[in-house]
């Protein structure tokens, strides 16, 4: 069992959650159980899934979690760029949080290939 505080890519993805909930605060209240809740559920799920694979037995069952955080990091990457385009963000807010998840998807495929590698 690994601790995940440890992982970078852990702490990255938690940051970002931590900087989309902020974010989110100052979207439209008629989207609250909208695309508010969405995007800090999949921003959120990230670590999440980072953890529970932490907590796994195997390497191939870490490697399935960081998938489905992978799947989640593209989930919020594309729900960025809708909050962006209905103008909920700055385009300086966008940037920010589009690089900071591009480099937690970089992250996690370097993770899942070290992985495989290793089995």
């Amino acid at each position: 069992m690994k601790d995940f505080r440890q992982l970078k890519v852990w702490e990255k993805a938690h940051q970002l959650a931590l900087a989309i909930y902020n974010v989110t605060k100052g979207f439209p209240k008629e989207e609250i159980y909208g695309l508010t809740s969405q995007i800090r559920r999949a921003s959120m799920s990230v670590p999440i899934n980072i953890a529970e694979g932490c907590g796994r037995n195997t390497d191939a069952d870490f490697a399935r979690f960081l998938q489905i955080a992978m799947g989640s990091a593209s989930e919020t990457e594309y729900q960025l760029l809708l909050s962006h385009d209905l103008e909920f963000l700055t385009k300086e807010q966008y940037e920010k949080l589009n690089t900071d998840v591009t480099e937690i998807k970089r992250m996690l495929t370097s993770l899942i290939q070290t992985l495989r590698v290793n089995r």
